[in-house]
């Protein structure tokens, strides 16, 4: 029998380059704010989707709802969102949940009747030991032969435990694996391998809450990216971005976490960092190496030799959040384009500021 078609995850279904999502979002913007529709992320993904033109029956109740009603219904975007854009890891997570109860189920099933096996065994054992204690057993083959079949049965229904536990554990695993491939899918940014903006943000949150002394955040942006995209195409602007993602999970200290905060700008929240040279000198060393990375084009055979990163940084102080944090980084990194990119700048300092 062959296996049902796997159906294509989230991220499969949406495989456009940056090039092709943003003609996508340059058409779907217009029509929400032609409609009056929030801009939310559940609004961008229907309409996104209603573009990308792959959900005609999504097109159609949209279009029906646009028609129908002056606003657009908030319960009517969940209800489409859950429909057309994660039916399908709904529909994932539905049957895994079916799958744990059948499992218990047939575990619950096999332990009663390994339960009543065990009580038969006793009785049967219990009588045997007592027909041997008369002074003269006239059917001791019976006695005997009965024991010896009550010790097979209860062997045989232990191996049919013992094998039901061993595929219950096999489907948990396997089940334990979808469930890690759903996560990965929905925290890291799928071209580059470190996380997305959106597991970024959460990440930096936790970093920041209660005593966050020696937290620093990193921001660095692939300078005349831009050009790159122009003048070799977006495949050659992506392998820039996969080798730069690379360098940053090799370089990472312990504790550190790096993420594509959008287009050519990285993040890394540093923790254990308690001052600027610290921060500098692990902002330098990610500098030089982006500057060291010798990239071909492969219809010409030309090497790049002029990719190189600006960078800003900042640490965190009491009293800060994600905003606070990142628009001090983000200053910095903006100081460092300034001067001339490919080089590394710390906050402005407040001295600096108050002059």
């Amino acid at each position: 029998m062959s296996k049902p078609k796997k159906k294509p995850s989230i991220v499969e279904r949406y495989p456009e380059d940056t090039r092709e999502a943003a003609a996508l979002l340059k058409q779907a913007v217009p029509l929400m704010m032609r409609h009056s529709i929030a801009p939310n992320p559940l609004h961008y993904a229907l309409w996104y989707t209603y573009c990308q033109g792959r959900e005609p029956e999504l097109n159609r109740r949209l279009d029906k709802i646009v028609t129908d009603f002056d606003s657009f219904p908030a319960e009517a975007a969940v209800k489409l969102f859950r429909d057309y854009v994660i039916r399908h890891e709904l529909e994932e997570a539905r049957a895994g949940q079916q799958q744990v109860i059948e499992l218990v189920d047939g575990i619950e099933d096999d332990v009663s009747l390994s339960v009543t096996g065990s009580h038969n065994y006793q009785t049967s054992l219990a009588q045997g030991l007592a027909a041997l204690r008369e002074p003269i057993i006239d059917d001791l083959p019976n006695v005997l032969n009965d024991l010896q079949q009550s010790t097979q049965q209860m062997q045989d229904q232990q191996e049919k435990f013992l094998y039901r536990i061993r595929a219950a554990q096999n489907e948990i695993q396997h089940l334990r694996g979808q469930l890690e491939r759903a996560h990965v899918a929905a925290t890291l940014d799928s071209l580059t391998q470190v996380f997305n903006r959106h597991a970024f943000t959460r990440l930096l949150e936790q970093a920041l809450t209660g005593d966050h002394q020696g937290v620093a955040l990193v921001m660095l942006d692939i300078d005349h990216f831009k050009q790159f995209n122009d003048q070799y195409g977006h495949p050659l602007g992506d392998r820039v971005l996969q080798h730069v993602g690379q360098l940053l999970r090799d370089a990472l200290p312990p504790r550190a976490t790096a993420a594509r905060y959008g287009g050519e700008e990285f993040c890394v929240i540093l923790r254990e960092c308690l001052d600027t040279q610290s921060a500098h000198a692990f902002a330098e060393n990610l500098r030089m190496r982006i500057q060291s990375l010798r990239i071909k084009v492969r219809r010409t055979d030309q090497v790049l030799d002029s990719i190189s990163a600006s960078f800003g940084f900042a640490l965190a102080k009491p009293g800060d959040n994600p905003e606070s944090l990142l628009t001090r980084a983000d200053d910095a990194l903006y100081q460092a384009k300034h001067s001339g990119r490919n080089q590394v700048h710390p906050e402005p300092c407040e001295s600096a500021l108050s002059a």
